[in-house]
């Protein structure tokens, strides 16, 4: 063998370790090419779960503020419209007829005329456009006396220096007490609830 030939051959050996090399470090960039794909791809799929993720969290927050404002309203609105209900009611007690007022009063002075002893003086508080009114029922009554007016729509206040005991009978009373009573009732039927 000459010596050409040897030097051809590790040429030959060399050239093929180099493409042997080549072919092996061109399959690793490969592979290592594809796995950062890969992993480029899972990190851009986790990222566009989690700003979907986001999105779905930011929508539900806004609908469900949306809805508790609307809701707030609604309520609100309710609140104006009951207040409204209310007032008209006062303003009807207050302009009551003399001769249903009369009857009032003295429905009120009887029930009241029952929680105190038989022998206590009671006097008698009402609003001050009743006092007239309350002067001619109580000529009626023999242990009651006017005492005064007070503010009010009406009815009585009843009371004796002999006792702790006030009887307060007035409309405005009996009106806080079938209103909270009824709120209930009279909400589902101004506003058509089953």
């Amino acid at each position: 063998m000459s010596l050409d030939t040897v030097v051809e051959d590790i040429r030959e050996e060399a050239r093929a370790r180099v493409e042997e090399i080549e072919a092996d470090a061109e399959e690793r960039a490969e592979a290592i090419v594809a796995d950062a794909e890969a992993e480029a791809a899972e990190i851009r799929e986790a990222a566009e779960r989690e700003v979907e993720r986001e999105i779905e969290r930011k929508r539900d927050q806004r609908i469900a503020s949306a809805n508790l404002e609307a809701k707030q309203e609604r309520l609100e609105a309710r609140r104006e419209v009951l207040s409204s209900v209310r007032e008209e009611l006062e303003n009807r007690i207050e302009t009551l007829p003399d001769e249903d007022r009369e009857q009032l009063v003295r429905v009120l002075l009887d029930a009241a005329d029952e929680e105190f002893d038989e022998d206590a003086t009671l006097e008698v508080y009402t609003r001050a456009a009743d006092t007239d009114l309350l002067e001619t029922v109580l000529e009626d009554y023999d242990r009651f006396e006017l005492a005064g007016d007070i503010d009010c729509l009406g009815g009585v206040v009843v009371e004796s220096d002999q006792s702790r005991v006030r009887v307060n009978n007035t409309f405005d009373s009996l009106l806080e007490d079938v209103w909270e009573d009824n709120l209930k009732a009279v909400s589902a039927r101004i506003f058509e609830e089953k």
